[in-house]
């Protein structure tokens, strides 16, 4: 079978989570900041400028339980979660990561934040 359109090599997952204004907790998407609300178009936008949207998927996702260190994006394959985001280390992440190849380590959350995934069928009781 042959299919038009083909599998992304990359899918981005840019939490979208807004707080209300006045509430204590962080999100990644700030009444305060007009950046952090274009974020994701900006992202977008910058993969179609380039043309390679048909092989990055970018998604919008709620929390992912990061939001201390919001803005935040995930990218698959890899589970490599960046950080603090802005314009400039969007685009960075695209020329380097996406297209180049190489992890932006400079923007990816710390270890200790972040840790090793759990395998679920360490935690199923039998």
């Amino acid at each position: 079978m042959n299919y038009s359109v083909p599998q992304p090599a990359f899918y981005i997952f840019k939490c979208q989570q807004s707080a209300p204004l006045g509430m204590p907790k962080p999100s990644c998407v700030s009444q305060a900041s007009a950046e952090s609300q274009q974020l994701f178009m900006y992202m977008a936008q910058s993969l179609m400028q380039k043309g390679i949207i048909s092989t990055v998927q970018p998604i919008q996702t709620g929390c992912m339980n990061r939001c201390q260190l919001g803005p935040v994006m995930l990218v698959e394959p890899g589970h490599t979660m960046y950080v603090d985001l802005n314009k400039e280390k969007i685009d960075r992440i695209i020329e380097e990561h996406i297209i180049g190849g190489n992890v932006v380590e400079k923007y990816v959350i710390p270890a200790e934040m972040w840790g090793e995934p759990i395998e679920p069928k360490t935690l199923v009781q039998h």
